[in-house]
């Protein structure tokens, strides 16, 4: 089983592609503010703007995410652009609830996806072989797959405005 240490970071781009991105690890380091702004400006948006300037990002409020050089830095780049976790000075296009897994296609779909294929017999028994499962399982999932998630995304934000806000995952 990978370590703490050993992160997986997907990001799934819905743009007019319909495509999965990908998968960056950040081996044997812990993921500060300062590794997750490298990642953010010396690969993903270099990545993402190959593809398509039409797209939002989204992250959720871990300290990494919430550090203040990253929300500067995704307000420079992508004002109005970006969703997360909102300081007084950030340009997002709306303020992410905290501890939502019910409006994040990554909890409420694609790691219990990735899960259900890289955890079949025969067991992982090293790192390499996660990996290897890990990448073939975010690999493996299609446009179709997406449209679906992101049509469950949009019905889980009306269940939540018709919740008043409040966790959706037990209705």
């Amino acid at each position: 089983m990978a370590s703490p240490q050993q992160k997986a970071f997907c990001v799934l781009e819905f743009a007019k592609t319909n495509s999965v991105v990908t998968v960056q690890r950040f081996e044997g380091n812990t993921v500060t503010g300062q590794t997750y702004l490298d990642m953010l400006q010396n690969w993903l948006f270099t990545s993402l703007q190959a593809d398509s300037h039409d797209f939002i990002f989204q992250q959720d409020g871990a300290p990494p995410h919430w550090h203040l050089m990253v929300r500067a830095f995704l307000t420079e780049k992508v004002p109005q652009r970006w969703i997360g976790r909102k300081g007084a000075k950030d340009l997002t296009l709306c303020a992410w609830p905290a501890r939502s897994p019910d409006l994040t296609v990554c909890d409420f779909f694609l790691w219990g996806y990735v899960k259900d294929h890289v955890y079949v017999p025969p067991l992982p028994t090293n790192l390499d072989d996660l990996k290897h499962r890990i990448t073939t399982a975010i690999n493996s999932v299609h446009r179709d797959m997406l449209i679906r998630a992101w049509e469950e995304f949009s019905y889980r934000i009306d269940v939540a405005r018709a919740a008043g806000g409040g966790h959706i995952e037990h209705l």
